[in-house]
């Protein structure tokens, strides 16, 4: 097979037609007084976890820098006299480094059989990407509602204490805020959960178009394999082109009778919980997955089989 390079952003693209899940809920609770309603995939103390590498430790915080504005204007800054103005350069150690050795001659790439591909397009013309949509933006705008009408009941509840409290004791009034506080502190952790099970639930329905079209021997490596391209750059990347280069309606085509419909975990269920069950296989697994999948390739072409994969998003 030819070797592919394809520097694909499914994520992206996919963003521009289908609305993030967590943060469109976010913004309709946002009551504007610090946060209501903030999804777990953008909590700053609860970063997500990414299914396919563990997250890095915190790096420690860098050692403050010194404010140097005003020294590269030539301006005073509150230095003494003779020390604002511009400084030459510093002399430093030019340690030697070593000379790079000629580099053999070898075979000339073969000649560039260019393809374009829309991915937005491509999404747009998918029967599994509409389903995805359809079925997960109705729960996302459920969980907006809900939300908004929580709010408001809350709100309601704020107003009615600010008017008793002239009535109640002091410990009464705390013992009232202190509840309300708390109602209000479930909700928020309540809705975030909903959220985060709307959003995982996009991913996996998500991840099984990208799978289809991005691995190794999937639909894109194969249209392009037909017509003889070695190069698929985005469309969009493209000022000019001529027929026949562009494959954004193939791939969606064959891409609607390979996967016309995609798994969407059921509404309310967590798809980190159905993981764990052992229903099915889980992007723990995906690695060894696609290893097992992938054709034999020839003993005496190792680097070209390494270097043929498509680049998968993460």
């Amino acid at each position: 097979m030819s070797r592919f390079s394809l520097p694909l952003t499914l994520m992206t693209a996919s963003a521009l037609a289908f609305m993030a899940v967590g943060s469109s809920v976010a913004a309709d609770g946002n009551d504007g007084n610090g946060a209501w309603f903030v999804p777990k995939t953008a909590q700053p103390s609860a970063p997500a976890v990414s299914h396919h590498h563990a997250a890095p430790a915190a790096a420690p915080a860098p050692a403050a820098v010194p404010d140097m504005a005003g020294l590269d204007d030539g301006g005073d800054a509150g230095a003494p006299d003779g020390e604002g103005q511009q400084q030459a350069a510093p002399v430093l150690p030019l340690p030697s480094v070593p000379s790079s050795p000629a580099v053999p001659k070898e075979d000339a790439p073969p000649p560039v059989v260019l393809g374009l591909i829309s991915v937005q397009g491509v999404m747009q013309l998918s029967t599994a990407a509409q389903e995805m949509q359809q079925v997960l933006g109705e729960r996302r705008d459920r969980l907006a509602r809900a939300v908004q009408k929580e709010e408001g009941a809350w709100r309601e509840e704020q107003q009615k204490l600010q008017v008793q409290a002239r009535t109640l004791t002091s410990d009464q009034l705390q013992l009232r805020v202190r509840h309300l506080q708390e109602r209000r502190a479930k909700d928020q952790r309540d809705f975030s959960n909903k959220a985060r099970i709307i959003q995982e639930a996009y991913q996996v329905a998500f991840h099984q178009i990208e799978r289809v079209l991005e691995q190794r021997d999937g639909i894109i490596a194969k249209v392009a394999a037909a017509h003889g391209m070695n190069l698929v750059l985005h469309a969009e990347q493209a000022v000019l082109h001529v027929d026949g280069q562009d494959i954004t309606e193939e791939v969606a085509d064959r891409l609607n009778k390979v996967l016309p419909h995609v798994f969407i975990p059921d509404d309310g269920v967590d798809p980190e919980v159905l993981a764990k069950s052992g229903k099915m296989p889980t992007t723990a697994d995906e690695e060894r997955l696609m290893n097992q999948a992938a054709p034999q390739q020839p003993a005496e072409a190792p680097a070209q089989a390494k270097g043929s994969s498509l680049r998968r998003q993460k």
